[in-house]
């Protein structure tokens, strides 16, 4: 048995896939309209330091990984990251070999990136970033990690003890067959 994994193709669902596609979107959607404002981000070129532009780079790099997450949950978990709607296969793809929840810590570099860059990281950052991390680790320990293990059982089981919650691995996990 091959955990997450479709070998012939043939029975992908687009039609999941792009709803997971604007789910993610639109979760994404908002807290780009939402956050910025009540943090005061704010873009002038003009008098941005040279240096903070460097923070583009964490950023871009962690909401392509958030959106590379949200398309593997349509595309091989057949459902979005909406828990209403759930993947109805476990997804081992893509960075989930690496980390089990890369969705959330991509979406934590990209805010941090763009908290260099406008100027934002400071100590009230630092105090927000510290309680979303509490509040989606409670999350992921109270209700997505139990719900997994009764929806997924043994594939989830060996999936957590090869893949840590956090803490990427050095190396890609292969799910055994």
């Amino acid at each position: 048995m091959t955990i997450g994994v479709n070998t012939n193709g043939a029975d992908h669902s687009w039609p999941k896939t792009m709803a997971s596609l604007a789910g993610g979107c639109a979760f994404f959607a908002l807290w780009f309209w939402l956050l910025p404002t009540w943090l005061g981000f704010r873009a002038n070129a003009a008098v941005t330091a040279p240096w903070r532009w460097i923070g583009l780079i964490p950023a871009a790099f962690g909401f392509w990984v958030s959106t590379l997450c949200v398309w593997n949950f349509g595309w091989w978990g057949r459902g979005t990251p909406i828990p209403v709607l759930p993947p109805t296969r476990l997804v081992v793809k893509g960075f989930y070999r690496y980390v089990r929840n890369p969705m959330a810590i991509g979406f934590l570099l990209g805010w941090a990136g763009l908290w260099v860059t406008f100027g934002r990281a400071n100590a009230g950052a630092a105090i927000v970033a510290v309680i979303a991390l509490a509040i989606a680790h409670l999350f992921v320990v109270l209700y997505e990690e139990p719900h997994l293990r009764r929806q997924f059982g043994a594939e989830y089981e060996e999936y957590c003890a090869h893949v840590r919650r956090w803490i990427p691995r050095i190396h890609a996990w292969n799910p055994s067959s």
